[in-house]
């Protein structure tokens, strides 16, 4: 039977022995316990105690409800009875006095606690933590003290003890030279350390096993610190040892659990932080949040006069002066951060989370907090700690009418009661009811009701009236998300809808994720550094977070964007210009989650975005035109030679980078990417050999009448550039005959001249600068390789070609393509030369057999069975590239049509002059253009070797759509079988290859 509100005996309120305002004498709610029989046993126990066994007969001959209400908490709420068989005689005195009385006595006791040593005042804390707790239970359950006085002795034992911890940890400091107190008595008083109690704590209303969130400060200027001590140093050991003598664990138990991570940018500040430093972050960094959780704010321990002036200096950071427009945004802000979507998902009773979940405490708190903000900075009356009387004070203030002041006056209590006894349970910081009627009954039980249903339609009415209210508050708001559930990325707990949210939208790491996005609103970032930047990002929440969840690697692609955000250098323009173009923001995010390395390039160039933004950007590549273009509008605005090396490297970058977003989203075909790098480095070759020039005629002039040109081989040559690839070049020049030197104020032998010249290009082009490199540059094509001269003499040049060059040097010619040169003529005299040594009658099985051998060579010692080795593997790139190479020097002298600097265009030539079966052409060319669309994703995607296991899905996702097959499975059988034509057809047209020795 419950005798409670809902059905209250009174007769018991004057018996004589333990009565005059004793606990026994007051109990007006008698929990029903679910298993009495059970219950009875333990009480069994209590009446056997020698010391107290008589006096708890006594008291259940005077006292009808005792038994029933001891059997009630025994059977219900296992941490209580376990107080209560711990210390008998403690149990009965609790009974036996008035509560009120009891818990003044307790905080005083704990508050004046002292001890010689740490184990010592640990364990005078705790035993009179476990007094509080038992006697707050037990006049809680039975209706002897209300809420008020409950939430207020748990804040108010949270002092005592810090207060005890604090003086205790400062005597120490004392006693070892460190530290002088202005009072010995009380080493806190005048030390510079404030403590701040925040939350709950600090607005005195507590929950039963609330943890205690504080913030610690102190006071350089103040502290009185003593040989050779540093405040820093020693306020942090400090605070490192007070949460040990609050939290940790002993037999006793433990005092409170402390969390320190209110405190401004916990993940990168010391546990104690200078008032100075704090300052500066408030009035700079401070967030929306903070100024909610600092209404709270109260000095709770250690120097409490400087905790007071500290909460003063920050008056204007909580609030503000004037009611403007801005003000306004900025609790709007807030509003859209913790805003729960209305109108999806029922409220239920098991399992629920009476703080968090909807119609929870939490919205009880935000309704009054944001109206607080609102309106605090212009009546300070509404600037109060306490929810229940800023309830009060905003309908005094017309805020709010009455009847909603006592509806969720009523539900707060309510709900708070609720979350007590579930806490009372188990001793667990949790507000989630239990999922089981079992456990659910021993709640309503605890809340006095005799049965499960009167307390579910009680709790349903209860969160259905905050339900209604709250959504008032956000009635005309924006949701956050109206599509994707709960999205809130404030305070330091994570939202557990908003982690429900992150996983169904493909998170695997959700907490991880929201600690993520939580860190950018710490100013750590210069890109986020500014009130306005963050504002702005948050505006952007719901359409970023689900642009990278539809990258399909959205943890990935997230750690991508978050690497990206640190190196931004700003953020403002960038998060404004992604809220106005959705579809730049998706494109974006596909970049982060399927090419980290372009990712990079962005975080440098932010503007290279903007481009994106112009429409020709979805249309034709850049013409040669184009580039030079541009690129010339650059240059021509570079005051000095190294300013114009910079300016190329941007523009180079932003290009490759703007080429790679045409793949990524599928506006160029993978076939024309190497194309269209190879024609962006001819220009910037050619303009680069230009400054050069200039350059070093500063000092050496330059040959009169000589002229100088750049041969492109390899990649660039064939205009089959990657992302990757490096610039195979020769530098051919020729002089007059009668000309020694060049004519500047130094001038230089001609071949030291042009010597110079080529080591100026390479630095040029490859030099790291603080713009980056542009290209790595390779000159070993040049005659006689590395052994011969830097620069070479056009004459010598043909002499060598014709002489000594060995076969793979007139393979590597066919791809020989001029440029950049001094004069149109040079360079056709150039590529007349090389067509004449192309077209040379050849011995056609001397030639297999040495490009059968070379290829034996090459595979000897870098052969591999990866199939996703495209150049290497057997019937890869270099196979084809090979037989390519080999059937123009076999056939050009008869036919000099089927010469073509690009391995695809020298096929097709070979195929149309009949020098090639057109069975064998279609199983090369296939295989050649899937290889190249492959590599072409790989290099711009990723930096290092490709693993398919360890890759991010969007780089496995565009290898799909570059190939056209319809999985990542299908591609790698059609790799193998390419790879196995193409090495068939090789060994047919060519001869056999050595095998691979592993």
């Amino acid at each position: 039977m419950n005798t409670s509100a809902h059905g209250q005996d009174q007769n018991n309120q004057t018996q004589p022995d333990g009565g005059g305002g004793s606990l026994v004498g007051r109990i007006a709610t008698v929990p029903a316990a679910p298993d009495p029989d059970h219950a009875a046993l333990f009480l069994k126990d209590l009446l056997d105690h020698a010391e107290a066994g008589g006096g708890f007969q006594e008291l259940l001959d005077a006292h009808s409800h005792l038994q029933g209400f001891l059997l009630g908490i025994i059977g219900n709420s296992p941490f209580l009875r376990d107080l209560m068989l711990t210390d008998p005689p403690r149990l009965l005195a609790i009974l036996k006095e008035a509560p009120e009385a009891r818990l003044e006595r307790i905080m005083g006791q704990a508050r004046e606690a002292r001890a010689e040593d740490e184990a010592g005042i640990m364990r005078v804390l705790r035993l009179l933590k476990q007094d509080l707790a038992l006697t707050l239970g037990l006049a809680d359950i039975s209706g002897t003290i209300d809420l008020d006085l409950v939430t207020g002795a748990l804040a108010g034992f949270a002092d005592a003890a810090l207060t005890a911890a604090i003086r205790f940890c400062l005597d120490d400091l004392t006693r070892r030279g460190r530290f002088v107190p202005h009072d010995p008595e009380k080493p806190e008083e005048g030390s510079g350390l404030i403590v701040l109690a925040m939350g709950k704590h600090g607005a005195d209303e507590l929950n039963y096993s609330s943890d205690i969130d504080l913030i610690v400060l102190y006071d350089p200027d103040k502290a009185p610190m003593a040989g050779g001590a540093e405040a820093p140093v020693e306020f942090v050991r400090l605070t490192r040892r007070l949460v040990k003598i609050m939290q940790d664990r002993t037999a006793e138990g433990y005092v409170f659990r402390t969390d320190l991570r209110l405190r401004p940018d916990p993940g990168a500040t010391p546990l104690a932080m200078s008032v100075p430093a704090a300052l500066v972050y408030y009035e700079s960094l401070g967030q929306n949040w903070e100024r909610a959780a600092l209404i709270k704010a109260r000095p709770c321990a250690g120097d409490i006069p400087a905790g007071e002036q500290f909460l003063h200096e920050i008056v204007p950071f909580i609030w503000r002066k004037y009611l403007d427009f801005a003000a306004i945004a900025d609790v709007q802000s807030i509003k859209r951060q913790i805003h729960m979507h209305k109108g999806h998902g029922a409220i239920a009773v098991a399992g629920h989370n009476v703080k968090l979940g909807r119609g929870g405490i939490r919205e009880v708190e935000f309704f009054v907090q944001t109206q607080q903000l609102i309106a605090g900075g212009r009546n300070p009356a509404l600037r109060g700690r306490r929810t229940l009387d800023m309830l009060d004070a905003l309908c005094d203030a017309d805020w709010i009418r009455p009847e909603s002041r006592d509806e969720l006056a009523d539900a707060y209590r309510f709900l708070r009661n609720v979350e007590h006894r579930i806490q009372m349970l188990n001793d667990e910081q949790t507000q989630l009811l239990p999922k089981d009627d079992e456990g659910l009954a021993r709640v309503a039980a605890l809340m006095g009701f005799d049965g499960l249903k009167p307390f579910e339609t009680a709790l349903l009415n209860q969160l259905k009236t905050v339900q209604h209210h709250y959504a008032e508050l956000f009635e005309d708001e924006p949701a956050l998300s109206s599509e994707l559930g709960n999205l809130v990325f404030t305070g330091d707990d994570h939202d557990p809808g908003t982690l429900e949210t992150l996983s169904g939208l493909g998170f695997k790491q959700p907490s991880e994720a929201a600690a993520i996005i939580k860190s950018w609103h710490f100013g750590r970032y210069p890109c986020t550094r500014s009130t306005k930047a963050r504002e702005r990002l948050t505006e952007m929440h719901p359409a970023l977070i689900s642009a990278l969840a539809a990258t399909d690697n959205a943890d990935v692609a997230l750690r991508a964007f978050d690497n990206f955000m640190s190196k931004l250098p700003a953020g403002v323009q960038l998060f404004s210009l992604l809220r106005s173009n959705p579809q730049l923001l998706t494109l974006l995010a596909t970049t982060m989650g399927a090419a980290p390395r372009m990712a990079e390039t962005v975080s440098k160039r932010v503007h290279v975005l903007d481009a994106v933004l112009d429409p020709a950007f979805f249309g034709a590549m850049p013409s040669v035109e184009e580039f030079r273009n541009g690129l010339d509008r650059t240059l021509a605005q570079a005051r000095f030679y190294e300013e114009a090396l910079d300016r190329a490297r941007i523009f180079a970058q932003e290009q490759q980078f703007l080429i790679g977003l045409r793949l990524i989203s599928d506006t160029l075909s993978a076939d024309r990417v190497g194309f269209a790098l190879a024609r962006l480095a001819e220009v910037v070759v050619n303009r680069i050999l230009t400054q050069v020039i200039s350059h070093v005629g500063e000092a050496n002039g330059v040959v009169p009448g000589g002229n100088v040109a750049v041969l492109a081989m390899g990649k660039l040559g064939g205009r089959e550039m990657t992302a990757a690839s490096d610039l195979d070049l020769i530098l051919l020049y020729e002089a007059p005959e009668d000309v020694k030197q060049s004519d500047g104020k130094r001038p230089l032998a001609i071949t030291q001249y042009y010597t110079r010249l080529t080591q100026r290009l390479v630095t040029a082009l490859s030099a790291p600068t603080a713009e980056g490199s542009l290209y790595e540059v390779d000159f070993r094509l040049r005659p006689s390789g590395n052994a011969g001269p830097l620069a070479t003499n056009l004459d010598g040049f043909i002499a060598y070609q014709n002489k000594d060059a060995w076969t793979w040097e007139h393979m590597a010619l066919t791809r020989g393509r001029v440029i950049a040169s001094s004069s149109d003529e040079f360079a056709q005299k150039i590529s007349d030369s090389i067509r004449e040594t192309l077209t040379k009658q050849r011995d056609r099985q001397k030639l297999a057999d040495d490009v059968r051998s070379m290829r034996a060579r090459i595979e000897k010692e870098k052969g591999t069975k990866d199939v996703w080795d495209l150049k290497q593997v057997a019937g890869g790139l270099v196979d084809i590239e090979f037989l390519a190479q080999f059937l123009q020097l076999a056939n050009a002298h008869d036919k000099p049509d089927v010469l073509a600097q690009t391995t695809e265009d020298a096929l097709e030539h070979l195929r149309d002059q009949n020098c090639l079966d057109p069975g064998d052409a279609e199983v090369l060319l296939e295989a050649l253009r899937l290889y190249h669309r492959l590599t072409q994703v790989l290099r711009l995607a990723l930096s290092g070797k490709f693993v398919p296991g360890e890759a991010p899905r969007g780089v496995l996702d565009l290898l799909v759509q570059a190939s056209g097959s319809p999985t990542f499975d299908r591609l790698e059988m059609d790799l193998a079988e390419h790879q196995a034509k193409v090495r068939s057809t090789f060994e047919r047209l060519v001869g056999t290859v050595e095998a691979v020795e592993s």
